[in-house]
């Protein structure tokens, strides 16, 4: 039974109701999500190049969480940070990482050929890294109980025993690695009561308990059907640079899941999204009013190949200064993004500074920001 479709002509969908029926599968409205692992479950992979920009979308989607929770989570495993996708760091359910790896490792791989050429990375270096890893995390382990290795450590393993770590020789080694699920990143680095920026690498099956094992056809399909209950309304072709899977495969579990989703017309697309997200085109799209502080990268704006529903491109380069892949941190006003926004100070003394594209915000709009400003300084402060 094919998806029923909903027709943009007769319904009258604007850009900004597209946009915050995504604020709506998202989690960004209507009460978000109860925990910290729920939110990066509900939302499949989260990016999370930038941790710190990483705890703040996540804790946009569980109200009255703080920074120290989503730290714990990765502290407990509840959540992973890997690279699953796009060369880039994400969060994860750590029962989802192994197979999503599987789908998403070959075409990665095959896209860093290059760059490993220039960088003098052999499969055998990769190989000889591996065991390298995994014999210093042993002898960490054995040595004082120590759960992880840091990038420095075993940069310095990797250097005794001949593998150079400059020039990102060593990072792209140590993603490698995470990316063939020999290693995952685990606790964070913390030490002497400070809190830590940066996470240890861990054994992948010590860390990761339990893994769901989907085949390649199968598992494509469960991703197609989780990206868009957690993005839509989405394209096909979003999912597809989403998730790098090859576009003739997206299309393939389109048609195995499609009738467990709901196909929207808008402006002679088709546009896909969950039923329990579609029912609110008959109830009424809440967040006309609302106005969110976004960090930069967030899955509401970085998570789609086109982004023009819900930033104006003549605005796209003050997002994404010089279109050189860092992203701002953005307000998103009803549902589209309106401005960016600067963090200012550290600690207790943190600020937000508001910078619209267009004059001011006006009072009501101000308002709403201020009180997101402080909710992020609570948050990171908690």
């Amino acid at each position: 039974m094919p998806a029923k479709p909903l027709s943009s002509s007769t319904l009258s969908v604007r850009p900004q109701v597209m946009g915050r029926l995504r604020l709506v599968s998202q989690g960004l409205l209507g009460g978000g999500f109860p925990s910290v692992p729920d939110a990066v479950r509900w939302m499949t992979a989260m990016q999370a190049q930038d941790l710190g920009h990483a705890l703040w979308a996540v804790g946009q989607r569980v109200p009255g969480t703080a920074a120290s929770h989503v730290r714990a989570a990765l502290d407990a495993g509840t959540i992973v940070r890997s690279w699953p996708m796009r060369g880039t760091l994400h969060l994860l359910a750590p029962e989802d990482l192994r197979w999503i790896l599987a789908i998403t490792r070959p075409r990665l791989l095959k896209s860093l050929t290059g760059r490993h050429r220039e960088l003098a990375i052999t499969p055998d270096d990769i190989s000889h890294a591996r065991d390298i890893a995994l014999k210093t995390l042993e002898a960490l382990k054995s040595s004082d109980g120590t759960i992880g290795a840091s990038r420095e450590q075993l940069f310095a393993a990797f250097g005794e025993a001949g593998q150079v770590t400059t020039g990102q020789r060593g990072i792209h080694l140590l993603g490698s690695l995470c990316q063939e699920a020999w290693l995952v990143q685990g606790p964070m680095a913390g030490s002497n009561g400070k809190v830590g920026v940066q996470q240890l690498f861990v054994p992948f099956d010590q860390w990761v308990k339990e893994s769901r094992d989907l085949a390649r056809e199968e598992g494509i399909a469960e991703l197609l059907l989780r990206y868009i209950r957690g993005h839509g309304p989405a394209t096909i072709r979003d999912f597809a640079w989403w998730s790098q899977v090859p576009l003739t495969e997206a299309r393939k579990a389109l048609t195995a899941v499609q009738e467990q989703m709901v196909e929207l017309a808008f402006d002679g697309t088709s546009y896909w999204l969950s039923p329990e997200t579609a029912a609110m085109l008959d109830a009424g799209v809440p967040g006309s009013r609302s106005l969110l502080a976004l960090p930069g990268f967030d899955e509401y704006l970085l998570g789609y190949q086109d982004r023009n529903l819900v930033l104006d491109p003549e605005h796209a380069e003050l997002v994404v200064p010089g279109r050189n892949g860092v992203f701002k941190r953005i307000i998103v006003s009803g549902g589209v993004v309106v401005g960016t926004w600067a963090r200012t100070g550290s600690g207790k003394d943190v600020g937000v500074v508001p910078e619209p594209f267009l004059g001011d915000l006006g009072p009501a709009a101000s308002r709403s920001f201020q009180a997101q400003g402080r909710a992020f300084a609570k948050f990171m402060a908690g």
